[in-house]
């Protein structure tokens, strides 16, 4: 591929193919202009450089996720949509939270986009002023937070096979709490995507139920 030719919509791209493939350690300008038939020097020269290039990768994929208008369906489906979305999301790209949890001022266009659509079911629902902003990201934090673990490389599912020696020793330490050792075996015969996909519904219900407690209490008391 010519060197003129190269856009930075195409080196996006093929940096989101090796982030998924590599994850942000495994991304080399190098091999990324071998991808794409060129040289580092032109991909830099398009990108800037390696941090600015995942900066890019991240808002595309942001790009993904649907957001629902939150005046046709309600503040609170608005919300569970665009955050099961975002989940999704991160989860086909697992690179994206950890980037976004090392690089918390990361923006683009798309990255804007999800954080007005969070402001405007916010709003519609009742809060205004620093509430409002407050509201969204509280949100927002919690599905960082929430998939964190999910994405993590080093974080074994539970249910999943760990070789033994973790799940023996979890076990052993839990042995004189019987109340955490029952919560743990059921955890290990369940399913663990229905567990994740379980327990990020009744977070993000939670805080959804918080959120519009909070509305109430501070209408009440005005």
């Amino acid at each position: 591929m010519a060197v003129d030719r190269l856009s930075r919509e195409q080196i996006v791209r093929a940096a989101i193919e090796l982030l998924d493939a590599d994850g942000v350690d495994g991304l080399s300008m190098r091999q990324l202009g071998s991808r794409l038939g060129s040289g580092a020097t032109s991909v830099y020269w398009h990108v800037g450089n390696k941090d600015n290039l995942v900066a890019l990768a991240a808002d595309a994929v942001f790009g993904e996720v649907d957001l629902p208008d939150p005046a046709e369906i309600g503040w609170r489906e608005a919300i569970v949509a665009s955050s099961h979305g975002l989940r999704n999301v991160s989860l086909r790209h697992r690179w994206l939270i950890p980037v976004l949890g090392a690089h918390p001022t990361i923006n683009g266009k798309h990255i804007a986009s999800y954080q007005n659509h969070a402001l405007i079911a916010c709003e519609l629902a009742g809060f205004s002023g620093h509430d409002l902003d407050w509201a969204g990201g509280t949100v927002l934090a919690f599905v960082v937070g929430a998939v964190w673990g999910e994405t993590s490389a080093t974080a074994p599912a539970l249910g999943e096979n760990t070789g033994g020696d973790a799940v023996a020793q979890a076990r052993e330490h839990a042995r004189e709490h019987p109340k955490l050792l029952e919560r743990y075996d059921a955890l290990m015969k369940a399913d663990p995507e229905e567990v994740r996909e379980q327990s990020f519904t009744f977070g993000l219900r939670t805080i959804l139920d918080g959120l519009a407690a909070q509305l109430r209490n501070t209408t009440s008391s005005n």
